[in-house]
């Protein structure tokens, strides 16, 4: 376990990932630059690269929330262990893809076509990983199999939508999605 993070480092990689999202909010990561990112977030830009790397390690640390939330999206309707998957998405899956709509612009600079990049990366992992977990401690046949071909099925259909390859509205995608993801689980 890792010690907690001091207040003042929370507090300051708070106003970069927040400085981030609302220079993006209109135009792409590529557009933006550390001078009026750190302007913005009232750092100097000593302190942005004693915290990132760079603006891309920034961005994925920005929207590791949409990776949390992607995940917990798909796992909304698990009120109890072993319960099962209701033939319509949960709700929160809608609003995820909503809510990863409006922040287009960002998402697909760091979610390339077909899920791959640094936020697709991190997406596929940590999907993979919570329904091997629960495919596992469910006694689900083939654990490693199916939480691969369901994390990569849910990442690769979220960036080519992201990117306009799927051509559906957020609704529209999440109960398509959930069908897809039903029988990857049901094979």
């Amino acid at each position: 376990m890792s010690p907690p993070e001091d207040p003042r480092t929370a507090r300051t990689r708070a106003r970069l990932r927040a400085s981030l999202l609302a220079e993006c909010a209109g135009r792409p990561l590529s557009d933006v630059g550390v001078s009026a990112l750190v302007r913005r977030a009232g750092v100097g830009r000593a302190t942005f690269y004693l915290h990132y790397e760079d603006l891309t390690a920034l961005a994925v640390d920005a929207c590791a929330d949409v990776v949390h939330a992607g995940v917990d999206a798909l796992h909304a309707w698990q009120t109890v262990p072993g319960a099962r998957a209701p033939a319509r998405p949960p709700g929160a899956l809608a609003a995820f893809l909503a809510d990863v709509a409006e922040h287009g612009p960002l998402y697909r600079t760091l979610l390339l076509p077909g899920g791959g990049g640094p936020l697709g990366d991190r997406l596929h992992r940590e999907l993979r990983e919570r329904a091997r977990a629960e495919r596992a401690a469910a006694g689900a046949p083939h654990p490693e199999l199916v939480a691969s071909a369901v994390a990569a099925a849910f990442t690769g259909v979220l960036a080519d939508w992201l990117h306009g390859a799927v051509p559906e509205d957020a609704a529209g995608l999440a109960e398509r999605l959930w069908r897809l993801l039903l029988a990857l689980h049901s094979a």
